[in-house]
């Protein structure tokens, strides 16, 4: 029985590494591993909507892992970004005065990121004028302004994480 176990564990050992030929890891271009993000640009009037943009596309290009964040001057690839359009809509409705009157209290905002991606010194950029969007929803707080820039905050991260994901695995 322990001779029949020794041979049967190597052939089962065998199969098993030759697997089925999937893949697990990076699927995107082999020779870029860094990538640099450049200042954002804002074409809304939305406050400070581009710096929170840059730090947001940093920290999700971070937190994915695939392609390490570095200067301009050393980078493979270059994000260039901007912030193309910002909008709110009302979600909720809600009766606060007696005579019935609906009044907004639940808001959505949706930020879009037009973005491309340059390799230094290539004429055609890899990537070229693709859209991103991100939004979250936010409710009619004791101070409007706040509410609607933190929403603005969440809407721009979560159109970061989907730049990052077109970036990294849709080429």
């Amino acid at each position: 029985m322990k001779k029949l176990f020794l041979l049967v564990l190597p052939m089962m050992m065998s199969m098993l590494l030759a697997g089925c030929g999937y893949q697990i890891g990076y699927i995107g271009h082999p020779q870029l591993k860094t990538i640099a993000i450049a200042p954002v640009i804002n074409e809304t009037l939305v406050y400070n909507a581009a710096p929170q943009a840059r730090t947001a596309l940093v920290e999700r290009f971070q937190t994915d892992g695939t392609l390490k964040v570095v200067d301009e001057k050393k980078a493979d690839c270059i994000v260039y970004a901007k912030i193309s359009s910002c909008s709110y809509q009302q979600i909720s409705w809600s009766s606060t005065t007696s005579d019935k009157d609906l009044q907004p209290d639940q808001w959505s905002a949706t930020v879009a990121i037009t973005y491309s991606v340059l390799i230094p010194g290539q004429a055609q950029p890899l990537v070229k004028n693709e859209t991103a969007s991100g939004s979250a929803v936010f409710t009619s707080g004791p101070d409007m302004e706040i509410s609607r820039s933190y929403a603005i905050q969440q809407a721009v991260f979560n159109a970061a994480k989907n730049v990052v994901i077109q970036v990294t695995e849709a080429w």
